[in-house]
């Protein structure tokens, strides 16, 4: 087998949420693979910026809060100045908000709505157009979860918003894959990061989800590299609206 589809040397990828967690495994995947990296996130990003480094790419941070539209324009146009192009965005940034369904806040609703879904989408958008117009294909990756197939508990923003990521997914899908541009979506499970930091802290809710696990273990951020790869790579050209479950299992049990 040409191991060389799995390879990204030359390409560039944006990667939203990049400052710790998931973002920063996948950037470290990218990089591995041979991309450069744009990160993009609200606070410091010199831990993933080392990180990418020691694997020979280089690395763009951009700030940007993606709880609002404001900043897509720039996040592109910062990746076109410093690589002259992207050819891979992962939509990964997101946050969770948990609270009764009885006594879920508008903002709140909003705010997860906002960041999960209307800037993936919005950014996607302005992304695929710029590839459309140079006549160029690439690689849109979506974070969803294990939630876009389930409903979860006290979370029911996070749930509409990750539904509605998988649903997306294959909607953009259909209308960007004759130009060359290939939007899947990976739906991790429970992994080690700030999201489940509260869930991790109880030990009956822990002990309950390892238990459903056939890997025996909760999920880390470089579990999230392999997909990554495949899905920004010409391994997967032809896999257009697919949500890949990287879970250890959780979906089979």
């Amino acid at each position: 087998m040409n191991f060389s589809i799995f390879s990204l040397e030359g390409k560039t990828a944006i990667v939203t949420g990049a400052n710790t967690g998931l973002g920063q495994g996948m950037c470290v995947a990218l990089a591995r693979a041979g991309a450069d990296i744009v990160g993009v996130g609200r606070s410091d990003m010199s831990e993933t910026e080392a990180l990418v480094r020691t694997e020979g790419a280089e690395f763009l941070p951009v700030k940007a809060d993606l709880l609002t539209l404001e900043p897509i324009e720039n996040i592109l146009d910062e990746a076109g100045k410093r690589f002259r192009k992207a050819d891979i965005l992962v939509n990964n940034a997101g946050i969770i908000r948990r609270e009764d369904a009885e006594n879920y806040s508008i903002s709140d609703w909003d705010d997860v709505m906002n960041t999960n879904l209307r800037t993936l989408f919005f950014l996607s958008q302005s992304f695929a157009k710029r590839l459309i117009d140079s006549k160029r294909g690439g690689k849109i990756i979506n974070i969803a979860s294990m939630l876009s197939y389930q409903g979860g508990i006290r979370v029911p923003a996070y749930t509409a918003s990750k539904s509605a990521v998988m649903g997306v997914t294959k909607s953009m899908a259909n209308e960007w894959a004759k130009y060359g541009i290939n939007v899947n979506a990976i739906a991790p499970g429970y992994m080690v990061t700030n999201n489940t930091a509260k869930l991790r802290s109880d030990p009956a809710r822990y002990a309950e989800i390892l238990g459903r696990i056939p890997a025996g273990r909760w999920g880390e951020p470089s579990d999230m590299g392999g997909a990554a790869v495949f899905l920004a790579s010409a391994a997967s050209d032809y896999i257009h609206g697919f949500t890949l479950a990287v879970d250890g299992g959780w979906l089979s049990r």
